[in-house]
């Protein structure tokens, strides 16, 4: 039997032990992860050689092979925060009640949306999110920077916090969006707001009102749900599992037969790059797996690096029909309830 190879593998990783990923532990032999959208997936075997030489012309006269090295190497196309984090190596944390996730936003705001009441020194900006203002934080989370024709005219103001008397909790709007406050005088650092000697910004309101078009604003949203976080440590590299990866292998006649790529126990290297361009092929990430030897899971005789499974479909084997029985034998022997009445169906030996 002869085959070729041209069909891209799936691929699922089970757990070699307990482990966590995110809120979800996994048990020893669980599926942790499948890869469908892989664009290549290759397999390459590799040994080293030395050799005794000697005599005239210093020719090789015996080697010895060792070091044998299996490598799985696979593209995917698509990448979720679970397989990043496996081929980083990296944590993953689930936002939560307990976990709040800070989401960096910047927006920018038409002008004609903006609100200025010149008389108590504010003006009031929507924006999309909820900003995260804390007013006992001891630190600014949000910048708003007035703008015209795109490009930046003041200097930061800093939004009024949670707490102050002006805002307290920052309520939703009847259109579902969120005021952020600033003062004439929140420019750079509203810790000194009390203090009548110092002035920043005071005037500059005037100037945005006449001559910005547009507000960017610069903050942050808490998120309690519906958002993940990648963490990569120096200390924390590409974990152990075992592969399984299943393609098509077809034959001579054109029969594509089931083929299974098996490694019981492989280390995914904890390199990457993770590539962002606006032009050019889409980025696509590279997991590379080093085999190391373990038993598979049904046969604990030996330990193997790999183990390739191919399965003959009934197309690819040399079958062939038997002799058909003549017709007045087939009528008595079904007759007589001695045969299936699809016996003609099959070759084999009859009277």
């Amino acid at each position: 039997m002869k085959f070729g190879v041209r069909e891209i593998c799936d691929v699922v990783l089970r757990a070699k032990s307990r482990q966590k990923i995110g809120n979800k532990i996994f048990y020893k032999n669980e599926p942790v992860i499948y890869f469908d959208t892989l664009k290549t997936s290759s397999m390459e075997g590799a040994a080293t050689t030395v050799y005794a030489q000697g005599g005239r012309g210093n020719s090789r006269l015996v080697a010895w092979e060792g070091e044998r090295t299996i490598t799985f190497t696979m593209e995917d196309a698509l990448i979720s925060p679970e397989g990043f984090m496996i081929l980083s190596g990296a944590g993953l944390v689930e936002a939560s009640e307990n976990k709040t996730i800070y989401q960096h936003m910047t927006q920018t705001v038409d002008g004609a949306d903006i609100e200025f009441d010149q008389e108590q020194g504010l003006v009031t900006i929507p924006v999309d999110e909820k900003p995260y203002l804390p007013g006992d934080a001891g630190d600014n989370f949000a910048y708003v920077m007035f703008m015209r024709n795109g490009e930046i005219i003041t200097e930061p103001y800093i939004p009024v916090h949670e707490g102050d008397e002006t805002v307290g909790e920052i309520p939703a709007r009847e259109d579902g969006k969120f005021n952020v406050l600033v003062r004439a005088h929140a420019c750079y650092d509203n810790a000194h707001a009390d203090d009548e000697s110092v002035n920043y910004g005071v005037g500059q309101l005037d100037v945005a009102k006449v001559r910005c078009d547009s507000v960017l604003v610069d903050y942050y949203v808490a998120r309690n749900s519906a958002a993940k976080q990648i963490e990569i440590t120096p200390d924390k590299f590409g974990g152990n599992f075992y592969l399984e990866a299943s393609t098509l292998f077809r034959d001579q006649n054109g029969v594509d037969m089931p083929a299974e790529f098996i490694i019981p126990n492989c280390k995914i290297q904890s390199n990457f790059t993770f590539t962002m361009a606006s032009s050019g092929d889409p980025s696509s990430f590279t997991f590379t797996m080093d085999a190391f030897p373990d038993y598979t899971r049904f046969d604990h005789s030996k330990k193997v690096l790999a183990a390739i499974q191919i399965i003959e479909e009934a197309g690819s084997l040399d079958y062939h029909r038997g002799a058909t029985p003549n017709g007045d034998y087939l009528i008595d022997a079904i007759a007589n309830g001695d045969v299936h009445e699809d016996i003609h169906n099959y070759g084999g030996e009859q009277p």
